[in-house]
């Protein structure tokens, strides 16, 4: 495969170099070799990390590293992206620049961040410096799928092979709608529930000698949203409870069903854990009574970075390039970030996400440029000798 991404401290071509290759969860699509020849270009020593899980395909990720002493500061990622879906005026797959915007699945989320990354490291060496220490690239073909065979995988192998990072800052695209607005500090957890109510199947005309599961399900799902779970804390707004499915499976208009199902999602703050949810979900389903089957699922737990030298220089390097002072927030879904706050101080700052999972996504040009020098100045500032 032939790598055409020069000069790599121009973000555009690396960019749309990994937008081409087609990464859709699981699949890779060439993009992890991409990216570690741009990396070994660098100097960057690159070790690549399959994983996999019975009856799921294989997922392949990559860590580099370049320096083997001192701090050791990490970019994490992911180039798989989502499905293309429909209704995009253009190829997604093809890199395409309109009116100063590069579009493509995913230019903001997050193969545009990745170059971006990429290229502040490559200004800082064009400059004949190097950092006083290590600078490390962590990235995961499995964050937009299960994220079983990704990130977390990969920081037991780090584990394993003594390999130590002490800050971390993920490219996910954090900015509401200009480029330097908000920076997460955080995340809040998130739980999945399937809620199955047993009945007895009837004739509709005969309600009284059947048992409806459809009212009784109706009666808990009434419950759930009676009171909320909290009023929200110090740095997280208060939890929210979204149904996202109600199915019984019933084709026949005469006849009451014998089961009755319902699906929601629960994203709570920093005042609970998984497990103290859940509980709260089943005292609110007894509360009404009647049998039921709850099933809850973590998918991870809400954590948050306290105030220190990385927030303090990511928001310091965003104000410095920008002009703007970026709110600290813990909104938005989940990313990769859960797995890595284990192992050291992380942060995650990125281009902006309006297009992010939609057709057409897109990023300026000159966003891409910002970011760049963003970046760099975060290396800069990590790497400064202390007074």
């Amino acid at each position: 495969m032939t790598h055409d991404f020069a000069p790599l401290t121009d973000p555009l071509p690396l960019a749309q170099a990994l937008i081409r290759c087609q990464s859709v969860t699981p699949a890779d699509g060439g993009a992890l070799d991409t990216l570690e020849a741009a990396l070994t270009g660098l100097g960057f020593m690159t070790w690549r990390a399959p994983f996999s899980t019975p009856g799921m395909p294989d997922v392949d990720n990559l860590y580099a590293r370049r320096g083997t002493e001192g701090r050791n500061f990490c970019f994490a990622g992911h180039v798989d992206v989502v499905p293309p879906g429909s209704g995009w005026t253009m190829d997604p797959f093809a890199g395409s620049i309109v009116a100063d915007r590069l579009f493509g699945r995913g230019a903001v989320d997050m193969k545009g961040a990745i170059a971006c990354f990429v290229a502040a490291v490559a200004r800082i060496l064009e400059r004949g410096t190097d950092m006083p220490g290590s600078v490390s690239v962590l990235v995961t073909g499995d964050e937009e799928g299960p994220a079983l065979n990704g990130t977390a995988k990969v920081l037991g192998w780090l584990r394993e092979n003594e390999e130590t990072l002490d800050a971390c800052l993920v490219g996910e695209p954090t900015n509401p709608a200009r480029l330097g607005e908000m920076i997460k500090i955080g995340r809040r957890g998130s739980l999945n529930a399937v809620l199955r109510v047993p009945g007895v199947q009837g004739h509709a005309a005969y309600p009284h000698l059947a048992d409806n599961p459809i009212d009784r399900l109706l009666d808990m799902l009434a419950a759930l949203r009676r009171a909320p779970l909290d009023a929200g804390s110090a740095h997280f707004e208060p939890s929210t409870l979204a149904f996202t499915s109600l199915d019984v499976g019933n084709p026949a208009p005469n006849v009451t069903p014998d089961e009755a199902r319902a699906a929601f999602n629960v994203r709570f703050n920093d005042l609970h854990d998984g497990a103290a949810v859940a509980r709260w979900l089943r005292s609110c389903c007894d509360t009404v009574g009647g049998g039921y089957d709850l099933t809850c699922t973590v998918s991870g737990e809400p954590f948050l970075t306290t105030p220190g030298v990385l927030m303090q220089g990511v928001r310091d390097a965003v104000t410095a390039v920008t002009g703007l002072v970026p709110a600290l927030s813990t909104t938005g879904g989940t990313s990769d970030a859960r797995f890595i706050r284990h192992v050291c101080p992380v942060v995650e700052f990125g281009l902006v996400g309006q297009s992010m999972h939609k057709a057409d996504e897109s990023t300026s040009l000159a966003d891409l440029e910002t970011l760049t020098k963003i970046y760099q100045r975060i290396l800069e500032g990590y790497f400064a000798p202390v007074p």
